[in-house]
């Protein structure tokens, strides 16, 4: 195994399942609030060994209540298992209608930032900033960058390690958690 792209959760295929599988990635990312990093992040290869595979397009068609049935199964997969899970259900049916179950083809071919930005927003659960990580994250970590993409996702495009888009290592991610307290001591915010 090859070191993964992205490195958040601790385990080796878990981080490796966000960095090959993009709809693994959208999930993550999409898990990522009121509650640690490492468990949302981990939350899609949970998801993906709860149901045999991870497909888009199968989840939209499942029952959105079996669904979150399967989200809540101890432990659960979020701190707020049945709303993260009917939100996540809505994500899938968002990607299978507008993409054809193809989470890849969010950003595949797409040269403008702004145009990326309107896409990834578009997406149940990912409001301003959310979307700004997440494009600054396919920049940091993936390679994804549109022209513009440094200012569409200001401030998060910058050296700062100050969000999930920063982290490619324990210790990163011992960096952005040091800036994030030292940022709430100082009650300023991550964009800040």
């Amino acid at each position: 195994m090859t070191t993964p792209a992205i490195r958040v959760t601790g385990i080796d295929e878990a981080d490796e399942l966000l960095s090959t599988d993009p709809l693994a990635l959208v999930i993550g990312m999409l898990l990522d609030q009121q509650i640690p990093m490492e468990w949302a992040f981990k939350g899609p290869a949970t998801l993906r060994d709860r149901l045999g595979g991870l497909d888009a397009t199968a989840i939209a068609a499942m029952d959105p209540d079996a669904f979150v049935a399967v989200f809540a199964t101890k432990p659960a997969l979020h701190r707020f298992p049945a709303s993260m899970g009917r939100r996540t259900h809505e994500l899938c049916v968002h990607i299978t209608d507008t993409y054809g179950g193809d989470a890849a083809a969010i950003w595949t071919g797409v040269d403008d930032a702004d145009e990326l930005m309107t896409r990834v927003r578009a997406m149940p659960g990912y409001g301003d900033e959310k979307s700004r990580i997440f494009v600054a994250m396919l920049a940091k970590r993936l390679g994804v960058r549109p022209a513009g993409w440094e200012q569409a996702t200001a401030p998060f495009s910058d050296d700062q390690p100050r969000s999930v888009a920063d982290i490619d290592s324990p210790e990163s991610l011992a960096r952005v958690r040091e800036w994030k307290k030292a940022m709430k001591a100082k009650g300023r915010s991550k964009a800040d």
